[in-house]
């Protein structure tokens, strides 16, 4: 061991001297929460709007309320309140939910992704939705479900005949005119009913039909282009209103950048916007292409985790007890 080395080695660490810190009155600094602010406890057999106001004001809480007062401000200024998701809030049991915002006026224009139509058409015609994958896919028989290839596709082509708006309306159309025991649970059917915009954009190989012989790319293709056309429309009028993504982390998000920048290109206003964010996880393309992007220069935006059977309820019920007073009218 050298001389230094044994220098070092012997040598105390120097503490450093806390006896000059300058500190100042609590009360006088800024603090984030308060008591005000707190939650409140529930009471057996309270109304919602108990609950709701007793929720604390702060982080996630605080952010679906803003959420709630976005779209009623929306509402009541008659913008839109656009609602663009997977396939995966039907099958979690919310379709009666979104139906019933946009037969109240909530709710102005669907968009979703190509697995939508499959659940919402199986359960308008069957009542139930969603294999097991796995167990079907050992079996080679996983997306062979003969009347959901066999109705959809046919719809998808007899729509782009008939030069419906999109393929969205081309289910809504089938489902609503057909005899089906539970069309009154389709979202593509009321919307066509109520006519709402709903649109869907296609990946060309993600959803089951198109493994069907039945499968019409061109038809697919154009009725699907349509309504990309379709949504960069609704999005054209989006000043002062809302964009809800909810549970879709790349298609949604994806479309909903490019008809966004259709709109803003073609020179209408769209900053000041509210837009929102909803699921367990929040990833890349929602956060960057709903989130931040969007509003940069304007509006504002918000991330909601959770699952869709609790969060989109509770938002639901704010909004629904929130613009209660002009439902009534």
């Amino acid at each position: 061991m050298t001389k230094n080395e044994n220098e070092n080695k012997n040598k105390k660490p120097k503490l450093l001297d806390l006896k000059k810190i300058k500190t100042i009155p609590l009360a006088g600094r800024k603090s984030k929460v308060e008591l005000q602010l707190a939650a409140r406890p529930p009471q057996a057999r309270g109304s919602f709007m108990d609950f709701w106001n007793g929720l604390p004001g702060v982080l996630a809480a605080s952010n679906i309320k803003k959420v709630v007062e976005a779209v009623a401000n929306a509402r009541e200024k008659n913008k839109p309140v656009v609602l663009g998701m997977g396939a995966h809030p039907i099958k979690v049991g919310l379709s009666p939910l979104i139906i019933d915002l946009m037969r109240k006026g909530i709710i102005t224009a669907v968009a979703t992704n190509g697995a939508a139509i499959v659940h919402d058409f199986e359960l308008a015609y069957l009542g139930r939705t969603s294999e097991d994958v796995a167990e079907e896919l050992c079996k080679g028989t996983f997306g062979m479900a003969r009347e959901t290839g066999l109705f959809l596709n046919r719809a998808i082509k007899n729509g782009v005949k008939k030069n419906f708006s999109g393929l969205g309306q081309s289910i809504g159309a089938l489902i609503s005119r057909g005899r089906f025991p539970f069309k009154k649970k389709s979202i593509f059917a009321a919307g066509f009913e109520l006519g709402i915009p709903v649109t869907v954009h296609v990946t060309i190989g993600a959803d089951i039909i198109h493994m069907h012989p039945s499968a019409d790319g061109a038809a697919i293709g154009e009725a699907s282009l349509k309504d990309f056309r379709l949504f960069a429309s609704v999005l054209s009028g989006l000043e002062g209103g809302v964009y809800i993504n909810l549970g879709s982390a790349v298609v949604m998000p994806e479309v909903f950048l490019k008809a966004l920048t259709v709109a803003r290109n073609l020179g209408h206003m769209t900053r000041d916007i509210t837009t929102v964010n909803m699921d367990f996880i929040q990833h890349y393309r929602p956060r960057e292409n709903v989130l931040m992007r969007p509003t940069l220069r304007g509006g504002a935006s918000y991330a909601l985790t959770g699952h869709h059977e609790i969060m989109f309820p509770l938002l639901a019920a704010g909004i629904i007890e929130r613009i209660s007073d002009n439902l009534a009218q």
